[in-house]
């Protein structure tokens, strides 16, 4: 393990897919014209499934505890604008399913979509237990963000090449800023690999990564009071950086703290936020930088081990992934 560049990360963004009720089936373009005239409309409920048909579509601002699943060819290719973050250049910051805070849209599933270059596939602030699963996402930003939100399982992604523009560069990222609590998460059987593109507006000074639990403390930020009890197993992460001087990448990180220069308090959190997580049985061999930790010390309350690359170990059994903490 070796400590490298803290993440820049935009602020907010994520999603997955998760056990579908019993409750009606709605088709777009047949139903609905779109995925938003469908979640906003009165007759389809929690619990329900919208089936997205083949061809591009526009993502949507989710409000409902839906399962959004696309038929074979089905495609996110825009979506609602995010204008919290301002990128580098004239980059577009569109999202595919927008999850816009206070719990919004919680329960939800996203499964079987692709995204093309959509610079936020899943953002999510603050929603609670979504599911996604089986979608592939094409040159993102940041795949799936999930901000504040617990029990969330991101499963069977297939992420291929990222970007970066003064941020980003990230292809799963569970985090906090607002001093809650976010646990429980399952991060499984993804595959991010490919090139991380840096933009050529791009300052620098922080790296991309593959999967990343994030504290974020930055410019008086509270931060987490707990980012624990997640699991990020049987994950394979393969990447390289196109201009690794300005941006490099790794496989996957743990952060919650950084330097004085970028705006992040001096010292770590005393005692630690971003405890007894499990990191097991991930394969991160195709990642020259493999396993960041800030501070290091981190690798002492939390169990990272028998991962393929500079982290074999052999303290994990299977069983123990989906225990809490791996305990």
């Amino acid at each position: 393990m070796r400590r490298v560049w803290t993440v820049t990360v935009a602020i907010g963004i994520v999603l997955l897919a998760g056990a579908v009720t019993n409750g009606a089936v709605w088709n777009v373009p047949e139903d609905f014209t779109t995925i938003q005239e469908a979640i906003d409309s009165a007759t389809v409920l929690d619990g329900d499934r919208i089936m997205v048909g083949p061809g591009n579509h526009a993502g949507a601002v989710v409000t409902k505890a839906v399962e959004i699943k696309g038929d074979t060819g089905a495609s996110i290719n825009t979506g609602p604008l995010l204008t919290t973050y301002k990128p580098c250049g004239t980059i577009t910051l569109d999202t595919g399913f927008f999850f816009t805070g206070a719990g919004a849209g919680s329960g939800a599933t996203i499964s079987h979509l692709s995204f093309d270059n959509v610079a936020f596939p899943v953002f999510s602030r603050g929603a609670d237990d979504v599911t996604v699963s089986q979608c592939k996402m094409a040159n993102p930003i940041q795949g799936v963000t999930n901000w504040g939100g617990s029990r969330w399982k991101i499963s069977h992604n297939l992420i291929i090449d990222l970007r970066s523009a003064n941020g980003g560069g990230i292809g799963i990222i569970v985090a906090e800023r607002f001093g809650g609590v976010v646990e429980d998460n399952v991060i499984s059987h993804n595959k991010i690999s490919g090139t991380l593109h840096v933009a050529s507006c791009d300052g620098g000074g922080y790296a991309g990564t593959g999967i990343v639990l994030y504290a974020d403390f930055r410019s008086g930020r509270l931060g987490a009071t707990a980012i624990q009890y997640n699991r990020v197993v049987k994950n394979k992460i393969s990447l390289k950086s196109d201009n690794p001087e300005v941006v490099d990448v790794g496989a996957f990180e743990l952060t919650e703290h950084g330097t004085v220069a970028a705006g992040w308090p001096p010292d770590p959190p005393d005692p630690p936020t971003i405890v007894n997580n499990t990191i097991g049985f991930n394969d991160f061999r195709g990642t020259d930088i493999q396993i960041s930790l800030s501070p290091e010390e981190l690798d002492t309350v939390n169990t990272i081990d028998r991962n393929l690359g500079n982290n074999r170990g052999h303290g994990l059994t299977p069983a123990s992934l989906f225990a809490p903490g791996g305990k």
